[in-house]
């Protein structure tokens, strides 16, 4: 039975992207907060049919610790939910992601017209100082930059790589860190179609305040999402 209701919800996952992006790509013309308004309609649609057909529900924890105007979040990420479901419950978020994406059709157009932060990761400092910039400019269009710190999903469990890029970010930005935790990958596995029913949470951790050392910040702050991360697998 989970096989076929996995099935259904890939159907009904891709399809909606074709909806979404294809029959509504006329808003790219539009200032980018039309799009941005397709792109979160789209993502609360993602996660009705992630619940209702596949059986598995979505809920948000801390949200005494939720930024609402310009924020640096770091977030555990585990596979593909980790970059749809935060459409559904931050105000403007924005993304940085790997810069190869942006070419594609439609899903690069959105991400383009959004003002995501594209990274061109073999450019390495570059790269880094280039992200630095973008991500000033967004901050002060009072959005929340969100970035995972390991640069790439990994398995539940699995031990943690951290890059310096949020590093980077916390000491240009001189702005707090909203840590942010999950057990996606538990449920919306990295690999294959499969969903296993149950509950992925994201929860936002206690706000790390801005003005750390480089090692101090890095150390509480893998402590503190791989350690939410890991008893959330316990749900």
């Amino acid at each position: 039975m989970t096989t076929i209701r996995s099935l259904l919800f890939v159907a009904w996952l891709y399809l909606s992207m074709a909806i979404f992006a294809v029959a509504l790509s006329p808003v790219l013309l539009l200032p980018y907060r039309a799009p941005m308004t397709v792109i979160r309609m789209w993502a609360r649609f993602v996660l009705f049919g992630l619940r209702w057909i596949a059986g598995v529900k979505v809920e948000v924890r801390g949200l005494e610790h939720r930024p609402v105007g310009a924020a640096l979040i770091a977030s555990k990420h585990q596979g593909m939910l980790d970059v749809i479901a935060p459409f559904a419950f931050l105000p403007d978020n924005c993304f940085v992601m790997k810069k190869e994406l942006m070419p594609l059709p439609f899903f690069g157009w959105f991400a383009w017209k959004t003002k995501m932060i594209a990274v061109d990761r073999s450019a390495h400092s570059k790269a880094l100082k280039d992200m630095v910039r973008q991500a000033r400019t967004r901050f002060a269009e009072g959005r929340q930059i969100l970035i995972f710190p390991e640069g790439t999903r990994g398995l539940p469990g699995a031990a943690p790589d951290y890059k310096p890029g949020i590093a980077a970010l916390y000491r240009d930005l001189d702005s707090p860190c909203v840590p942010m935790a999950t057990n996606s990958g538990a449920h919306w596995h990295a690999k294959g179609f499969r969903r296993t029913p149950g509950t992925v949470v994201y929860e936002f951790l206690p706000v790390i305040p801005a003005g750390l050392k480089r090692a101090e910040f890095m150390s509480l702050l893998e402590a503190r999402i791989e350690g939410a991360s890991t008893a959330l697998l316990n749900v």
